[in-house]
Order: C-alpha cells, then sequence, then structure tokens
C-alpha cells in the first residue's frame, strides 16, 4: 500500500496544487482516465471546504490529503481540525455572522462531493472532520495487456 501525504496552509490557491497531485497520483494508481475530472473535482470541493472550515475556525493548522493507493482500489482522504458540532449546538458568540448560511454551503460542497464519488465517506467530531473517497483501480498488468 503506497501513501503520499500533503499537508498545505489553509489558503485557497493550494487548493489547485492539491487538485493536481491527486489527479497525477490517481492516474498512476490505476484510475480510469474517464473518471479523473471527477477526482480532480472532488478533491477540490473537499479541499475548498477543509480551507473554509480552518479560516472560519481561525486554525492555523495545515490541511492534510492523503492519497491511498491500495491493491484494487484508490483513496484520498481530506482531512481538517476544525471542530465539529451539531447545528443549534454553537455556544452564543462562537458562530460566524450567519451560521445557517455556513451550513447551507458545507451540505452544498458535501453534496457535490457525493454526486462525484460513488463510495464516500464523511466523518466528523470535535478535533476535525474527515473526507474519505474511493475509486476503483485497474491492475497495472491489465493496463499494459
Amino acid at each position: 500500500m503506497a501513501t503520499v501525504e500533503l499537508r498545505f496552509s489553509a489558503l485557497p490557491e493550494h487548493v489547485r496544487t492539491a487538485r493536481l497531485v491527486a489527479a497525477a497520483v490517481a492516474r498512476r494508481a490505476g484510475v480510469d482516465e474517464a473518471v479523473l475530472d471527477e477526482v480532480r473535482l472532488a478533491v477540490g470541493e473537499a479541499c475548498t471546504r477543509a480551507v473554509g472550515l480552518h479560516q472560519s475556525g481561525g486554525i492555523d493548522a495545515p490541511v492534510k490529503v492523503l492519497l491511498i493507493e491500495e491493491e484494487k482500489q484508490f483513496s484520498i482522504e481530506v482531512g481538517d481540525e476544525a471542530p465539529h458540532s451539531a447545528p443549534g449546538d454553537r455556544a452564543p458568540g462562537a458562530a460566524a455572522d450567519d451560521p445557517d448560511m455556513e451550513t447551507e454551503e458545507d451540505e452544498m460542497g458535501l453534496a457535490v462531493i457525493s454526486g462525484l464519488v460513488d463510495d464516500v465517506e464523511v466523518t466528523a467530531g470535535e478535533h476535525g472532520g474527515l473526507i474519505r473517497m474511493t475509486w476503483p483501480t485497474t491492475p497495472l498488468a491489465t493496463v499494459l495487456s
């Protein structure tokens, strides 16, 4: 199992780099060429979401992206360190100007990712969140024959 780890400052300009790296590693792992645009878009959406959560929460920690190549699948994990709570659980004054707008944007981003990726898992807790997206791969021997 090969893993590439990418960490970047929570700045929007680094999302493009994460997308390019993810697509390159996915291609090398054997993800079908027809799916690479979906990989790029999903990673961009997940990273943009993580950057937004870090910026709105004043979190200085980097966004973490793991690109995991396994025998028959390729997975990408995008992690943030923003505390997640259920809507309504926020302390007064702790939320941004419009917490409903933040929640809608967050849900929209997750909906886009779910539309792009068949196998997606989202976990979140008080110490951060993780989006794990998985695609099937074609073994190199099959591609070359």
